[in-house]
């Protein structure tokens, strides 16, 4: 599996596990996502695709490097969708 294909399993593990928040965006805890099976499952490397994901500023979270037990409170926010919208 690349990249591209992770980050995008990544967005639909954060959309299962998170909440959706009213701006359209997606909040979810490091340590639910790392603790979760079907995560740990399909990740090998979890905190890397998270990093390649903020990298493409397709989410946010504080910080670089996500360690368990550590960061498990920290945030991690997938942003809304982006729509194209019309212009005259």
């Amino acid at each position: 599996m690349n990249v591209e294909e992770e980050v995008e399993k990544l967005k639909v593990e954060i959309q299962r596990l998170g909440t959706k928040q009213e701006d359209g965006s997606v909040k979810v805890t490091f340590g639910v996502l790392f603790n979760d099976d079907r995560c740990a499952n399909i990740f090998e490397a979890l905190v890397g695709t998270l990093r390649a994901a903020k990298r493409r500023k397709l989410l946010t979270y504080d910080g670089e490097l996500l360690l368990q037990g550590v960061h498990d409170n920290v945030e991690i926010i997938l942003k809304p969708p982006v729509t194209a919208t019309a212009t005259a």
